[in-house]
Formats: C-alpha cells, sequence, structure tokens
C-alpha cells in the first residue's frame, strides 16, 4: 500500500472549501454521492446566537485556543455556546490522522506549545463553569502521543478550578498504556474515548485508529476504577442496527459506564457519503436496549455528540449512584 504522505499546515490556519486538507486520504472514498437522501425534518437546527455565544466566541479568541466546535463544524455550536459552555481543543488543530468522518485539518502538526495547558486553565477557570470537556487531535508524531500535555493541562486545570467537573476526550495513544496512566493519573472526573464506529466499517471509517485497541484502552481505563469511562458512536455509515447492538455489548463487556449514540452528518463532499438517517424511534430502542446491557447513561439521539449535555449526563450517573 503507497505511503499517504501528510501536508504540512501553518498553526491556526483554518482553510475553507477546496483548500482545505481533511476527510478520508484514500481517493476512492471521496466525493461519492449520499445515498441516504434530502435531510429529514427530524436533523434540522435553528442556529442561535445571543449574547452568552459571542461572549464565549470573543473569550475562546482572545485566549488562541482552539475549539472542536469549530474545527469539527459541530451542529450544536449555537445551542452550546450560548450556554456558555464549549469543547476546548489543546494540541494544535492539526491531526496526523484521516478519519473519513471528520472536518479536523489532517497533516503534519507544528510544535507542541509549551504554555497551552496554563491559558486553557486560566480560561476554563474564568469561565466559570460547572463542567467542561478538553479533548485534542492525534499527535502520533509525538513519542508519548501528547500524554505530558493533557496531564498537565488536567493538573492546570484542577489547581485553578478545582470545583469544576473536568471531562477529557482524548485519543488512543496507539495503545500505549504507559501513556494513558499518565493522563488518568493527573485525575479527570470522567475520561472519554470514542469507538466511533462499528466493527466492520473501522478500515474506511478510521483507517490509521483499530476497533480492538479502543476497546483495549477503554477496559484499560474502565480496570482502574478512579474515573467515569464514556465511549460513542455514529450511525448512517453503513452498518446495520445488530452490528450497533454488538458493538454496544463490547462497551459494555470492557467497562464503559456513559455511552452517546447519535447521526454520521457529511462535513463536505470530501467526506464519507450519509448511507441513511437512523430514525428517531431507533434512537430510542439504542438507549432503551443500551440501558437494559448495563450503561449507567445512555444519551441517544440525532444530533447527539461526544461533549453534548456531558454536565447533564454526568449529573444523572452522580444521581443514580447516590441512589
Amino acid at each position: 500500500m503507497k505511503k499517504i504522505e501528510l501536508p504540512v499546515i501553518e498553526p491556526r490556519v483554518e482553510k475553507v472549501g477546496d483548500e482545505r486538507v481533511s476527510g478520508p486520504a484514500r481517493p476512492q472514498y471521496k466525493h461519492r454521492p449520499d445515498e441516504a437522501g434530502p435531510r429529514p425534518r427530524w436533523i434540522r437546527t435553528r442556529f442561535s446566537m445571543n449574547r452568552d455565544f459571542f461572549e464565549t466566541k470573543q473569550l475562546v479568541q482572545d485566549a488562541k485556543l482552539h475549539t472542536i466546535c469549530e474545527s469539527g463544524q459541530c451542529p450544536n455550536i449555537g445551542e452550546c455556546w450560548s450556554r456558555k459552555t464549549l469543547t476546548i481543543m489543546i494540541l494544535g488543530n492539526v491531526c496526523t490522522r484521516s478519519c473519513g468522518f471528520c472536518d479536523v485539518q489532517t497533516g503534519r502538526p507544528g510544535a507542541v506549545d509549551p504554555d497551552e495547558p496554563r491559558r486553557v486553565a486560566e480560561t476554563l477557570a474564568g469561565l466559570d463553569l460547572n463542567y467542561v470537556v478538553v479533548t485534542s487531535v492525534d499527535r502520533d508524531d509525538l513519542d508519548d502521543g501528547g500524554a505530558s500535555v493533557w496531564a498537565e493541562t488536567i493538573r492546570r486545570c484542577k489547581e485553578l478550578a478545582p470545583e469544576m467537573g473536568l471531562e477529557v476526550l482524548t485519543p488512543d495513544f496507539k495503545g500505549d498504556l504507559d501513556a494513558l496512566d499518565e493522563v488518568l493519573a493527573a485525575g479527570p472526573d470522567c475520561w472519554s474515548h470514542n469507538i466511533e464506529t462499528v466493527e466492520p466499517l473501522h478500515r474506511m471509517v478510521r483507517p490509521q485508529a483499530r476497533y480492538e485497541r479502543s476497546l483495549a484502552v477503554l477496559r484499560h481505563a474502565a480496570e482502574r476504577g478512579n474515573t467515569l469511562v464514556k465511549s460513542g458512536l455514529m450511525v448512517g455509515l453503513g452498518e446495520t442496527n445488530e452490528q450497533v447492538l454488538e458493538t454496544m455489548r463490547d462497551l459494555v463487556e470492557a467497562g464503559v459506564e456513559v455511552f452517546n449514540v447519535g447521526q454520521y452528518l457529511r462535513p463536505s463532499d470530501r467526506h464519507l457519503p450519509v448511507m441513511r438517517w437512523v430514525t428517531p424511534d431507533e434512537f430510542e430502542m439504542y438507549e432503551r436496549e443500551g440501558v437494559a446491557m448495563g450503561f449507567k447513561h445512555v444519551e441517544a439521539g440525532p444530533l447527539v455528540r461526544s461533549s453534548y449535555h456531558a454536565d447533564k449526563q454526568a449529573e444523572r450517573v452522580a444521581e443514580s449512584a447516590a441512589q
């Protein structure tokens, strides 16, 4: 197989249109027509922008931070930023992987910013939030996958905002359990890693990831027992409902406690096509079956994303544990 050469991308440059490098690296997966047809009514959202939205946007710009809300074209950005909730993305805005669903830029990232943990912590503390989510690009170019930066960011956040709930959504660190342990030892309240898709579609959807490797890091985190473990899945990429349920059973067996499932939305025609629109009834079925399997909480719906209502999910798990 021919090696994929990644382009060098200047830090903080967010190119658009044909100049943007994102989505699957293999040309056979690009520019394929959607098979699902037009978006159904239950997918459409209203983009709300109030004063809190613009204050949040200004705060992010002033601190020179990246957010997955912007880089990943999240459909919930209006709702979340208007509630002054957001997901910070650390370690730059250029990813070393070329997942077929993701609009984060792919390329050779720039140097790690040693001051980023401080800036992230000060910004989040200044928001005076009860709960925040931090995620990152994949940094397979670094020996530890960025684990040391992750750990320092968590420690700084805990120092400056000890009452703030902190959820981290990390890469798989290529299965390096020592790197994962460094992150977990820093003490996040919730550690999350998304399985993203069912096992048969992994090579197409996540070519540099492995289904079993993701399960292994989830299982390792769960076995440590010192943090809530969470994972998520997209549907609409060509999987069957039985494959979704099988993946959910694998996650329960691995020790995952909170599970999210939402509709895949194509960021551009460079990305994988939408194969079907999953109905609200099917999402209700996923939630019902997930609870029966043993998840402590299941968030299922067309627009559900990894950090969507993350604070409320954590509250529900805590309330259930207290009963």
